[in-house]
């Protein structure tokens, strides 16, 4: 009995990487295809946000399944608990990368009023971001857990950027607004995505620890003193 819970759970942690995967591919693709300006493109990553849907819907019912017929232990249901809740934070960004997607198709064939580059520099910040906390979270690493949060940090300047030069465009000529508005959309559904990451780090302390709490600057400052390389 004990051999088949950590199998289910093991496989359970592996399809957990695989939606972190969709989701970070989704990410990608959908603000590369907006800086193209690839509404085809767009289109199908907005259709393809069902396969995220329906990959986080079977995962929430094997992890009920399992928690019914297995008996866990209370270290095992913190896992399956936070698989539940991180299924969900993943189905969540992969709705952003679908808004963005919306956003692209919404602009149809206009010209962007400026080059993006700070854009993808926040969608490169949060998928490393992503990828990072769900292996923290398959490796029970509680350092790295702590350390990715303060991250958001640059995430959330870029953020301040871009909506700061979008502002001075919507300013100087005001028939950029529907588009600098439409930009700013894509930007905050990234700075949404990073504090995603966040909680996903939290679910880590909570398995390894038993602790649940809200991560914070101190959190960060804890583990200043670490190697970058635990970072």
């Amino acid at each position: 009995m004990r051999k088949a819970l950590e199998e289910k759970i093991q496989h359970l942690k592996n399809e957990i990487l695989l939606l972190g995967s969709m989701v970070e591919q989704a990410m990608r693709d959908a603000v590369d295809a907006l800086k193209r300006r690839d509404v085809d493109a767009a289109r199908r990553i907005y259709a393809a946000d069902r396969d995220i849907n329906n990959k986080r819907y079977a995962i929430e019912q094997e992890t009920l399944i399992t928690i019914a017929t297995q008996q866990p232990m209370a270290q095992d249901l913190r896992v399956l608990a936070s698989i539940l809740e991180i299924a969900g934070e993943l189905e969540r960004m992969g709705d952003y990368a679908k808004g963005i997607a919306k956003i692209n198709i919404m602009l149809g064939d206009q010209p962007l009023i400026k080059p993006l580059i700070d854009i993808p520099r926040m969608m490169e910040l949060a998928t490393s971001m992503l990828r990072r906390a769900l292996t923290a979270f398959v490796e029970g690493d509680v350092e790295t857990a702590l350390a990715i949060p303060a991250e958001d940090d640059e995430v959330d300047a870029l953020y301040n950027q871009v909506y700061r030069e979008l502002v001075t465009y919507m300013i100087q000529d005001p028939r950029t607004i529907d588009q600098a508005n439409y930009l700013m959309w894509a930007a905050h559904n990234l700075e949404r995505m990073a504090d995603r990451v966040t909680n996903i780090c939290e679910r880590t302390l909570f398995v390894v620890t038993g602790e649940l709490r809200e991560f914070d600057d101190t959190d960060a400052e804890a583990t200043s003193d670490r190697p970058a390389s635990q970072a």
